[in-house]
């Protein structure tokens, strides 16, 4: 009845029963769907990576094993293809809400007046610094009144978790309503987390450019 209930079938509860899924099979299948997960946060990471997340995570999994279980889920790092010259590249994730567009149909954006009272309006961007033990990331938020970072964090790799760890110490330190998050379409905007408390509208730039007064040499310069 259980069977025709779940609407399995007898012969493979029958054959389950004979030859239970061991202790190591059960451990497996969790680290793969941990593996899964992270997968879908950061498709570019390697085993190797995905190693380093898993540890990170508490999951204590050797480079072989986490090799021996990607070929088994299929999990492969995704390598983008360069795209052709004079190809355009894809709809942004959000909407640019900062953006100008003139007669040419160039965009522009004026992040200047853009915002006259704090927490109006932040800018967001990812920059990298070599140190003595390697390449660190850091993640900031800046408001665009105050000309403040409000928020920011630090990674030893450029992952979606970074600006959402900056975005996320910003919200807690400020605690925003409605404010507008800008950020250029390199920077790893994933702030689904913010986005459900509708703390924070996202606003991303139509292309990949040198956002003017923020990602600048001097942009970490004041209120830093």
């Amino acid at each position: 009845v259980a069977c025709r209930v779940l609407k399995l079938s007898a012969q493979g509860y029958y054959k389950w029963l004979r030859d239970p899924v061991s202790q190591r099979d059960w451990d497996d299948a969790h680290v793969i769907e941990a593996m899964r997960q992270i997968h879908e946060n950061d498709s570019t990471l390697g085993y190797r990576f995905l190693a380093d997340e898993l540890a990170d995570a508490g999951i204590a999994a050797s480079e072989n094993r986490v090799w021996r279980l990607a070929r088994i889920a299929r999990l492969q790092a995704s390598h983008h293809r360069r795209r052709g010259k004079g190809n355009k590249p894809g709809p942004a994730v959000h909407d640019d809400l900062l953006g100008v567009t003139d007669d040419k149909g160039r965009v522009t954006h004026d992040f200047i007046t853009a915002a006259t009272e704090p927490n109006q309006v932040w800018l967001t961007d990812i920059t990298e610094h070599w140190t003595g033990e390697g390449k660190l990331y850091l993640c900031a938020v800046k408001d665009c009144c105050s000309n403040k970072i409000v928020g920011y964090s630090i990674d030893s790799r450029m992952k979606s978790e970074l600006a959402a760890a900056a975005l996320r110490n910003a919200i807690a330190l400020r605690a925003p309503a409605g404010t507008i998050v800008h950020s250029d379409r390199g920077s790893q905007a994933v702030f689904k987390q913010s986005m459900q408390q509708r703390l924070v509208v996202l606003s991303v730039a139509v292309r990949r450019r040198l956002l003017r007064g923020f990602a600048s040499p001097g942009f970490l310069g004041a209120g830093y």
